[in-house]
């Protein structure tokens, strides 16, 4: 009966998990899983989150199915952390907003309405990217392409190749963008060059979609919301994917959101409809107590300020590990050849180890990267630092470290 199915390789992202709990060295670090730890290694519980909690336990309130475009409390929180408080487009009525499952499920949902109504455009992601962005709009029927992003020679973004790529594309081409924290490189643009592709996307007709799974992670709540708010402020079109497991430590909770900017509030009545009916094909509903959570935390201004102040402190840990990581490399002069990670946001960047220095790191010292070569900067702390810095040197050194 199924003998046609086919079997897939094993995702190199969640199938590294299993192997590191079956390390039983002491020394072990995951660095490949992007999961926030705290300094003690632990997935944090946000204050602002537990207080959430009790606030919604204290209602009882029963579980209902929400709407299928989700709770409307939580809609509206999201439009107001992407756009901010006073955002003309939204008060005019041109940006609609659904609940979905995670940013994975706003990428899907978005992936299928495009595919529906520019059944002939092309997707283009970044070269490299976060792999299951290329799975999503494949499975959705789309020819995807990647644009340069990342010259691994000079671990640095190649912005003129990038300007040059998305001039030759035909109108209504899909580009999707990496709002903040590139993953997996680190490397964001400046604000310039937002403006610039901001302009470049309005006069060549393309249609951006942005990944905005780290807001806060880069330079701040409101800093990192600049590209999409560029984007609005222009009045250009666009789609935007955003995520609450790493900026609310909910990963668990699968909370999302799928936006769509239009020109028009009638265009966004339709487009609302459109995720709505893609919806009900998919899931029907979102589930309701994560969204209850932030609803609670995003509307409350006490409890705003409490998150923002925690997504804060996340933020220069994620930083201050960077620096603590290159400190102790400098120490023992090989500083120099990791440098770039200091440019990097988020919680990634990549290291530049091949496929062998990434196995040696594991077999030899129980450092878990991804095949990539991405490093989670989260999976360090005060207590590994060293032992990390000091594999990284070695690994390199005996096996002529080459970037790319």
């Amino acid at each position: 009966m199924f003998s046609s199915f086919q079997t897939y390789p094993a995702d190199p992202i969640f199938s590294l998990l299993p192997r590191f709990q079956k390390d039983h060295r002491p020394r072990k670090v995951n660095l490949g899983i992007g999961l926030y730890y705290d300094e003690q290694g632990e997935l944090p519980v946000l204050p602002s989150v537990r207080e959430a909690l009790m606030n919604i336990h204290a209602q009882s309130r029963p579980s209902s199915y929400l709407p299928m475009e989700g709770h409307s409390d939580y809609r509206r929180a999201v439009q107001q952390l992407l756009f901010g408080m006073n955002c003309p487009m939204v008060a005019s009525g041109k940006v609609s907003t659904i609940q979905t499952l995670g940013g994975t499920g706003a990428i899907r949902i978005g992936a299928e309405v495009l595919k529906r109504r520019f059944p002939n455009s092309q997707v283009w992601v970044s070269e490299p990217t976060w792999e299951n962005q290329l799975a999503i709009f494949k499975s959705a029927g789309f020819d995807v392409h990647r644009y340069p992003y990342y010259n691994p020679h000079s671990q640095s973004i190649d912005f003129e190749s990038l300007v040059a790529c998305l001039k030759r594309l035909a109108p209504r081409s899909i580009i999707v963008l990496h709002a903040c924290c590139h993953n997996p490189t680190g490397l964001d643009l400046t604000t310039q060059q937002w403006d610039e592709i901001s302009s470049l996307v309005a006069e060549s007709s393309l249609i951006p979609f942005f990944d905005f799974a780290y807001q806060g992670f880069g330079n701040g709540i409101e800093e990192d919301a600049y590209a999409i708010r560029a984007m609005a402020r222009r009045g250009v079109p666009c789609l935007v994917a955003n995520s609450f497991s790493k900026n609310f430590a909910l990963y668990g909770e699968r909370c999302g959101a799928l936006t769509f900017v239009c020109p028009t509030p009638e265009q966004a009545e339709l487009t609302f409809a459109e995720m709505v009916n893609t919806v009900r094909a998919n899931y029907s509903n979102p589930p309701s107590h994560g969204a209850y959570i932030i609803a609670n935390v995003l509307l409350n201004s006490r409890l705003y300020e409490l998150w923002r102040g925690e997504v804060e402190r996340m933020r220069i840990r994620l930083q201050s590990m960077r620096t603590a990581l290159i400190e102790v490399l400098e120490r023992n002069n090989h500083g120099n050849r990791f440098r770039h990670l200091l440019e990097t946001r988020g919680m990634f960047a990549l290291t530049g180890f091949n496929a062998r220095q990434i196995e040696s790191l594991r077999d030899e010292f129980a450092i878990y990267l991804v095949d990539s070569g991405r490093l989670c900067f989260s999976g360090l702390n005060a207590n590994n630092v060293e032992w990390v810095a000091g594999s990284l040197a070695q690994v390199s050194t005996e096996q002529n470290l080459i970037f790319g």
